[in-house]
């Protein structure tokens, strides 16, 4: 399998998905790959999230499928046993972080502050989500903080939208930004997967054009 991390940088965007029914997981995927968006971060906020991982890997084996909200070690042996190719945590978690490395399960880890920052290198891992991003300094912190740790690469979520994506995308060390806009819930619990569709697609539109080679291989 490619490297999980080669596809977000490739992608340039996770969609931070937040499904309260298993049900709702296969018209998801679909929307997704017909939307161009080959990334699925399912988020452990709810108890549906390890049976969706479980659908969605099962019925879309070209969708790269994430768990998302790890913040316990149970979550951690759900998502893997559901099948999930890498893991996403809100915080940095010592314990959880330490487990998915020891699991050899992906792990991005939030981080808003240099001593985050380095407790990720520190264990060998390069790329870190930074959460919350825009309020906690946005791209401007991210410039800060590339100068002392220019070997780190950032996944920018929390308050990133269309309108200001392409600040973050036009960052070299900004491997792909997260975020929920192109996958609201209230579409998902309604079923309107083709408006979905739309979304990723204009999302993955917007990707392309504010960081060429974002939609393909670097």
């Amino acid at each position: 399998m490619e490297n999980p991390t080669d596809i977000l940088r490739r992608t340039g965007i996770v969609p931070v998905i937040k499904l309260e029914r298993p049900e709702h997981a296969a018209g998801l995927g679909k929307a997704l790959l017909e939307g161009g968006l080959p990334v699925a971060e399912v988020t452990f906020r709810t108890g549906a999230a390890a049976e969706s991982i479980r659908i969605l890997r099962r019925e879309f084996p070209e969708l790269l499928v994430g768990a998302g909200t790890l913040t316990i070690p149970a979550q951690v042996e759900d998502a893997i046993a559901a099948g999930a190719q890498f893991a996403v945590t809100p915080g940095f978690n010592p314990r959880i972080v330490d487990l998915c490395i020891a699991k050899g399960l992906p792990i991005t880890p939030g981080v808003n502050s240099p001593s985050q920052i380095e407790l990720g290198l520190e264990r060998g891992l390069r790329v870190l989500k930074f959460f919350p991003a825009e309020v906690s300094g946005g791209v401007k912190m991210l410039k800060a903080v590339h100068g002392p740790y220019a070997e780190a690469e950032f996944v920018p979520t929390g308050g990133i939208d269309l309108a200001n994506l392409a600040s973050y995308l036009a960052l070299p060390y900004v491997a792909a930004v997260g975020g929920s806009w192109m996958v609201p819930a209230d579409l998902i619990a309604a079923g309107r997967f083709g408006e979905i569709a739309r979304l990723c697609a204009d999302a993955v539109a917007l990707a392309r054009a504010s960081r060429p080679g974002a939609g393909t291989a670097r």
